[in-house]
């Protein structure tokens, strides 16, 4: 077995898109669900032809509660600096850079989508392998 995506539910999926976009995601698949309910599937450059994000919308599904069970998504950016400033030229808040495991740990931002969902971008410390791993809890 594999986790093969996560998938959101989301209240506007044009404004959803528009921010995933401009994150550096891309489009890879849309399945029309009938009526207005569609699942639209993306994935970044690296992730070839991997769909890694579903938004789902469905209006009649009702309001969209986000809940306090699910945390977050974790996007690898190569040069979080960078990346912040380019979401600073798109429009994108966020707040900024933590580095929650001090100087020599990674550097993180969390920011949110349009409906709420927490998304942390991080940029490991050099020499870190490109994934984490069980060693990241040793």
């Amino acid at each position: 077995m594999k986790v093969l995506h996560t998938a959101y539910r989301v209240g506007d999926l044009g404004r959803s898109l528009v921010f995933y976009r401009k994150l550096g995601f891309r489009e890879i698949g849309r399945v029309n669900l009938g009526g207005d309910a569609s699942l639209v599937t993306l994935n970044l450059d690296g992730d070839g032809d991997v769909v890694t994000l579903e938004l789902a919308h469905d209006p009649a599904a009702g309001p969209l509660e986000i809940g306090n069970g699910f945390s977050h998504i974790v996007v690898q950016v190569d040069d979080l600096v960078a990346t912040l400033a380019d979401l600073d030229a798109k429009g994108v808040a966020h707040p900024g850079i933590e580095r929650p495991g001090g100087e020599a740990g990674p550097a993180v931002c969390n920011l949110r989508d349009p409906d709420g969902y927490r998304i942390e971008l991080v940029e490991w410390p050099a020499g870190h392998p490109a994934a984490m791993t069980a060693a990241d809890f040793r």
